[in-house]
């Protein structure tokens, strides 16, 4: 079970690039249920996520470089591309930055995974988080790709 609220960011954290960072490219070849390729740096995956917003099931399947590059061409939409900075947040939480490139840069969102919806509803976020669109789905790496940026959404 995968819970987590996701923000949008208009102003980044000073030090956000001294953090561990990955580049992640990933298509969605169905919107729902979810199922995405993902690389992420040298790493690949299928995953599958249910319906729902803060809390939904996931389930990630190693795949070959062979494997990713074809599936990716079956993709809808287009191929989003994003660095994730992983941030250390208090009581052993971390912040997953996502600066994405491409057809969706400037936008910037920050999630947070919890080990219980309890502790997801109770999540107070630091200052430099904005907006909290973890029950819209226009933020949605699945929706995203398909649509493109939602109108509400304003540069930084």
């Amino acid at each position: 079970m995968e819970i987590e609220r996701k923000y949008l960011i208009h102003q980044l954290p000073e030090d956000y690039t001294s953090h561990p960072s990955q580049q992640i490219e990933q298509g969605y070849l169905n919107i729902r249920p979810v199922v995405r390729v993902r690389r992420q740096d040298d790493e690949y995956y299928l995953t599958y996520k249910s319906d729902g917003l803060m809390a939904r099931e996931e389930y990630n399947l190693p795949l070959t470089e062979e494997a990713y590059l074809h599936l990716r061409q079956k993709a809808d939409g287009c191929l989003i591309t994003k660095k994730r900075y992983r941030i250390p947040y208090e009581n052993n939480l971390t912040i997953e930055l996502d600066v994405f490139e491409g057809a969706l840069a400037p936008l910037i969102l920050a999630e947070v995974e919890f080990a219980s919806e309890e502790a997801a509803n109770a999540f107070r976020p630091p200052e430099w988080f904005g907006e909290d669109v973890t029950f819209s789905g226009e933020y949605h790496n699945s929706h995203l790709s398909r649509h493109g940026l939602p109108e509400s959404n304003t540069p930084l």
